[in-house]
């Protein structure tokens, strides 16, 4: 399984999320997103729909119907009611639960960046994790790790 951590510095989640989301639905599989806060996974459903017509983002919230066919649904857990078998942690927490999927997305930024080097410690001692951690370096990632 693979955990990717991505430190946010220079955009916020909402920005940066949509890019990976279309390269996982461009391989055919499906997404789950998970942030605690309701407002959160509101701006994250603003950025999907935001992107030019040719890469419509569909998804839906965890909730409201309709979640076993959403190619992205947005929750607030780690519950994958659609068959994602990718997850995006869009709120700098770390859930264990995340383990059960074959990629993990961990997005986090400057206020949560302790609760991930913690996460990336754990993580890194574990057999059957390839661990790796992005930077933002202008407008590109940067594999620093």
């Amino acid at each position: 399984m693979q955990v990717d951590f991505y430190q946010l510095s220079r955009d916020p989640v909402d920005q940066v999320l949509p890019a990976i989301a279309a390269r996982i639905l461009g391989m055919g599989a499906r997404l789950l997103v998970v942030a605690t806060e309701p407002d959160r996974l509101e701006r994250i459903s603003a950025g999907l729909w935001a992107g030019p017509p040719e890469s419509f983002l569909a998804h839906g919230r965890a909730g409201e119907g309709g979640e076993a066919v959403q190619p992205i649904l947005l929750s607030d857990t780690c519950e994958a009611v659609n068959g994602a078998r990718h997850i995006a942690l869009a709120d700098g927490v770390w859930r264990d639960a995340a383990l059960e999927f074959e990629r993990v997305f961990h997005f986090f930024d400057d206020d949560t960046i302790e609760a991930a080097r913690g996460s990336w410690r754990t993580l890194a001692k574990q057999d059957g994790i390839a661990a790796r951690y992005f930077r933002q370096d202008g407008r590109k990632w940067v594999q620093m790790a």
